[in-house]
């Protein structure tokens, strides 16, 4: 009996307004919810877990409504914290210090959190999700740095490379044999 994990990260957000909490999607994130929702309409996902941030919560939200389910929130699948929780790092501070987390899991600037830190709690949440909706389809709605943390539990080709080709969104399908990563596909185009 097989699971599957749909790794939903989110759309276009923009990158000035609000916290890292309260972000919403741009023009473009809020159209590219509804090709997500066209996406995987068709794969009666049953399950719909996402980070706290709004974000995230608003990318899968439509899919969500449309298959009669609400959406269950994880404080513990929120973006990795890389200097507090409130703001977003320039992408010129936020890519060398990915570089060095990446290198170093333990490493992270004072009152961050390192990379095995974010996977630790991040992993807690998708341990419990497939142990207790085993055999189901299960959407998270997510983060690109926690989005390949998760993945990189499972296997460790999943790395900076790998975030840094990211798209916003993107969705990906996991396929487990109990807690066995059995199959990754890139459903996003």
């Amino acid at each position: 009996m097989h699971t599957f994990i749909y790794m939903v990260r989110h759309g276009d957000s923009p990158k000035n307004e609000g916290n890292e909490r309260t972000r919403g999607l741009t023009g473009k994130g809020k159209a590219d919810v509804f090709r997500v929702t066209d996406l995987l309409k068709r794969e009666e996902i049953e399950v719909f877990v996402s980070s706290p941030y709004q974000r995230a919560v608003l990318t899968i939200e439509h899919l969500a409504q449309a298959s009669g389910k609400e959406i269950l929130l994880y404080e513990e699948l929120k973006e990795r914290i890389f200097l507090n929780e409130d703001k977003r790092l320039p992408d010129e501070v936020l890519v060398p210090l990915l570089e060095k987390s990446f290198i170093d899991p333990d490493y992270s600037l004072p009152g961050g959190e390192s990379n095995a830190d974010c996977q630790g709690r991040a992993m807690t949440v998708v341990k419990e999700l497939l142990q207790e909706h085993k055999g189901k389809k299960i959407a998270i709605g997510t983060h690109g740095a926690v989005m390949v943390l998760i993945m990189n539990a499972f296997d460790s080709k999943y790395d900076l490379d790998f975030l840094l080709g990211l798209s916003k969104p993107d969705v990906y399908r996991l396929e487990f044999d109990g807690v066995e990563l059995v199959e990754v596909v890139r459903l996003w185009s």
